[in-house]
């Protein structure tokens, strides 16, 4: 298998293949990848299941030790696909206390961080074009519908 990262590659079973594409994917790519998803209030107001992480954003940790608790992340890790969340240490051998970086797989977003501008646009963007769709598909029940009294 090459080392450079393919743009052809499309998908495989094989688990190793997939971690090695994640693992040499390039960092406006892995960036995208460090996403997690949205609490149930969040998806329905911005009409979007996942977002990529960002310093600021407050999550809930789903997986492992510290399981049900929340906290805002310090910290993000492209390249090592990693993220801080804000008082999640683990105490070392020698009496220090370490933080704990977490898969973006492992959280869920409960608060965004609304301070960028860009992202402000990208989720209005969304939004409207959910809206939209949702419109189109209630045109197409109710003529669907209609239809079918006429049928009948």
């Amino acid at each position: 298998m090459k080392k450079q990262f393919s743009t052809s590659w499309k998908s495989s079973r094989q688990p190793r293949k997939q971690r090695k594409y994640l693992a040499n994917a390039p960092l406006h790519l892995k960036k995208k990848i460090m996403s997690a998803n949205l609490s149930k209030e969040l998806r329905k107001k911005y009409g979007k299941r996942n977002i990529p992480l960002r310093k600021g954003d407050s999550v809930r940790i789903m997986r492992g030790k510290f399981k049900k608790k929340t906290g805002k992340i310090t910290a993000v890790y492209t390249k090592k696909m990693k993220v801080e969340v804000e008082g999640m240490q683990i105490k070392k051998q020698d009496g220090s206390k370490a933080n704990v970086k977490f898969k973006p797989s492992f959280l869920q977003i409960t608060e965004l961080s609304l301070e960028d501008r860009k992202r402000n646009e990208s989720l209005a963007r969304q939004k409207n074009k959910t809206e939209e769709e949702n419109r189109e598909l209630e045109e197409n029940r109710s003529s669907v519908i209609d239809l079918k009294k006429n049928a009948s």
